[in-house]
């Protein structure tokens, strides 16, 4: 193996995230990147397709739903990435996992994937959710604040859920801090039917 893949081995180990299905294919990917130099690259239309899905009940249903075949997955995923301006490594990888009927773990396997690639960059990666699309300032004051608790870069995966209503969550391994408006007013109705 090469020194690149061993790397990618161990920290597969070292990462829960990187485990399973989503792990290999993630490994696989990010050593192909890494020895194409294309890592930001693959991580950038990896996004740009995630981001796709999220927006988009057709597609997730497409994604997800066992009731396509692969066949209608891959003509799909074929005519998205065209559209969307998403070539090269990335939209092979996407249309080998519609082809290996592996889509329902695609947001899983950009998860591992960016994980890879912050543990290369000896980065800390953290998922951070909010109610709106954070601004580049906000996203900037973040990245400084877990940097000081951490004490290491952090490159985040940003997730939106207009359900938090406010606030965010950021989940930096196991731990999570949840400041999220819907939390404090679960917390809240909890609290009232106990005392009622």
């Amino acid at each position: 193996m090469c020194q690149h893949g061993q790397r990618a081995s161990r920290v597969s180990g070292d990462i829960s995230i990187v485990s399973g299905v989503a792990g290999r294919y993630a490994t696989a990917l990010f050593e192909l990147a890494l020895e194409e130099r294309k890592i930001d690259e693959v991580s950038k239309d990896l996004g740009r397709f995630d981001a796709l899905i999220e927006g988009s009940e057709d597609l997730q249903r497409l994604v997800r739903s066992p009731v396509f075949g692969a066949g209608e997955q891959a003509s799909a995923i074929d005519a998205l990435l065209k559209k969307a301006g998403i070539a090269g490594i990335a939209a092979n990888f996407i249309r080998l996992i519609a082809r290996n009927r592996r889509l329902f773990v695609f947001q899983d396997m950009v998860r591992a994937f960016a994980a890879l690639v912050s543990e290369h960059r000896g980065e800390i990666n953290a998922e951070v959710t909010s109610a709106a699309p954070l601004s580049a300032a906000q996203v900037k004051s973040l990245k400084e604040s877990l940097k000081k608790a951490m004490g290491k870069d952090v490159s985040l995966n940003e997730r939106v859920d207009a359900a938090l209503i406010g606030g965010l969550i950021v989940k930096v391994g196991s731990r999570m801090i949840d400041t999220s408006i819907r939390t404090k007013l679960d917390s809240l109705k909890l609290a009232m039917k106990e005392v009622g």
